[in-house]
Parts: structure tokens; C-alpha cells; sequence
């Protein structure tokens, strides 16, 4: 019975372990919404995911320590549906940031984003109006285009040198005009209408040197930050998915030493079942 309690301590402490970097990544995507990315819903579901992980092992752990069997099924039961949780948030992580990446500009180092590339439930929140207003609002607020501004001895980076730079998802689509409208380098944030504008995308006419505006309001901002939201995500899901695999392993060696702890509980000699008697009971008329 002691070590199978111990047994059960010990991957109880474990899962209180794996909660950590779930957490974790939980409030790293809250610092990024804080900062950039700038939506603050999606990273509450890893944060209560992570806590409930933790709260139930800490429940299990002392299930352990004091054999209470209430709590160690509690905890089993409890972790099936965390566990069920998490494989549902890696999936849909992997399917709302399935489609869309940046394309490849000539002679630039930096992506254009173009908000067509992208498609479903995400694209249609950030395409809202009223959502995006709020988005828009953020971005402007965490000042990221003002941080683009470079000085190399005093003196401001020329085109060539901007042009070699790998800019953010946001940088390239909320900072500066998309390369097709063919505007002409000023500086990081102000762009000069050349010749006339060469593109037809409705993005062009959009743009201003306005610091308030930008192209805040253009459909490459909102490509831009669908890109990012896509790389935290992914980095975030790689995580899980090792964690997940982790406690799903921890998860069966602990039903196992459950089903032992009960069959120590019942007295009952491992390999005999336990409605075994010796003799047959006698019929009575």
C-alpha cells in the first residue's frame, strides 16, 4: 500500500509540474495581447486549463498522502476531461490558424500580408468592425510602429537598409503602405506617394502619414495580426502537445496504481477475482 500511495504521489507532483509551462503559455499570450497581438480572450482557456491542472493534482497529491480514495478518483476523474480539454484547444488552435502566411516581396527581406490569404472563424472576428476597432485601438496604444524607428551614428537608416530589415507580422502590415502601391521610402512610418499609385488593392488609398492612422484601418494591419496570433499559437501548441502526450502517460500509470490501491483496499490477492469463494454457498429451502 506504501508504495503504491507513493506511486501515485509521485505522478500527482508530476501533473502538478506539466501545469506549469501550460500556464505558462497561457500568460505568455497574455503579455503578447497586452503588447501586440492584442486579442485578450484567447489565452484564457490555457490559463484555466493550467490552473485546473494544478488544483486537481494538488487534490490527488493529498489523496495520496492521506489514502483518501475520494480524491485520487476525483482527480482521475477530473483529469480525463483536462486532458479531453486539451487535445480540443490544440486542434482548434491548429485549425483557426490553419491558412495564411506572408508573401515573398522582391529585393525585400521583410513579408506583405494580404488579409484574402486568410479564412475562418478567426479572419471573421478580426474582420468585424466593431472588434477591430478595439484591436486597432490597441496596436496604436503599444506604440509598436513608433518602436520601428532606427538611427545608425545620428543618422536615420536609408531605404536599401530598411528594406533589408525583418519586420513583424505587424510591423510590415500595420506600419508601412503594402509594397504593390508603390509608395517611396521617407522613413519607417512615412511613405511618399511616387509617380501614382501602381496597385489596385483598396489598401493603397488607405494609408497615411498620419502617426494615429497609419494603416491601421487597412486590411494588411488585419492580415498582419492574424499572421502573428498564428505563430504564437504555434509556438504555444508545440508545448502542449508534448505536455499533453506526457500526462496522458502519467494518466494511465496512475489508473493503474489506483486499480492496484483499490485492490490492496479490498484485501484481495492479485490475479484472484474478487467475488471468488472458497466453497459454494449452501441452497437453503
Amino acid at each position: 500500500m506504501r508504495a503504491s500511495n507513493s506511486l501515485i504521489g509521485a505522478i500527482n507532483f508530476l501533473t502538478f509540474l506539466l501545469s506549469i509551462p501550460i500556464l505558462g503559455g497561457g500568460i505568455w499570450l497574455s503579455s503578447k495581447a497586452n503588447t501586440t497581438d492584442c486579442m485578450r480572450f484567447l489565452q484564457w482557456p490555457l490559463i484555466i486549463i493550467g490552473v485546473s491542472i494544478m488544483v486537481i493534482s494538488l487534490a490527488g497529491f493529498a489523496g495520496a498522502c492521506y489514502r483518501n480514495t475520494f480524491l485520487l478518483w476525483l482527480y482521475l476523474f477530473a483529469m480525463f476531461f483536462i486532458i479531453a480539454a486539451l487535445i480540443g484547444f490544440v486542434i482548434f488552435a491548429y485549425v483557426v490558424t490553419d491558412k495564411g502566411s506572408g508573401r515573398v516581396v522582391m529585393n525585400r527581406a521583410y513579408f506583405d500580408y494580404y488579409l484574402s490569404d486568410y479564412s475562418g472563424w478567426l479572419r471573421d472576428r478580426i474582420d468585424d468592425d466593431s472588434y477591430w476597432a478595439k484591436i486597432s485601438s490597441c496596436i496604436r496604444d503599444s506604440k509598436v510602429c513608433g518602436k520601428m524607428v532606427r538611427q545608425y551614428n545620428g543618422v536615420p537608416e536609408t531605404a536599401d537598409m530598411f528594406y533589408l530589415r525583418k519586420l513583424s507580422p505587424i510591423q510590415s502590415g500595420c506600419c508601412k503602405p503594402p509594397t504593390e502601391c508603390g509608395y517611396v521610402y521617407s522613413n519607417e512610418t512615412v511613405w511618399n506617394q511616387g509617380a501614382g499609385l501602381m496597385g489596385t488593392n483598396s489598401d493603397c488609398l488607405k494609408w497615411s502619414n498620419d502617426q494615429e492612422q497609419l494603416c491601421y484601418a487597412c486590411d494588411s494591419c488585419k492580415a498582419g495580426v492574424l499572421a502573428s496570433l498564428k505563430r504564437s499559437w504555434r509556438k504555444v501548441s508545440v508545448i502542449n502537445i508534448v505536455v499533453l502526450i506526457i500526462l496522458v502517460i502519467v494518466y494511465i500509470i496512475g489508473c493503474a496504481a489506483f486499480r492496484n490501491n483499490r485492490r490492496i483496499d479490498n484485501d484481495e490477492p492479485y490475479g484472484m477475482a474478487r467475488m471468488t469463494k472458497a466453497q459454494p454457498s449452501r441452497i437453503h429451502f
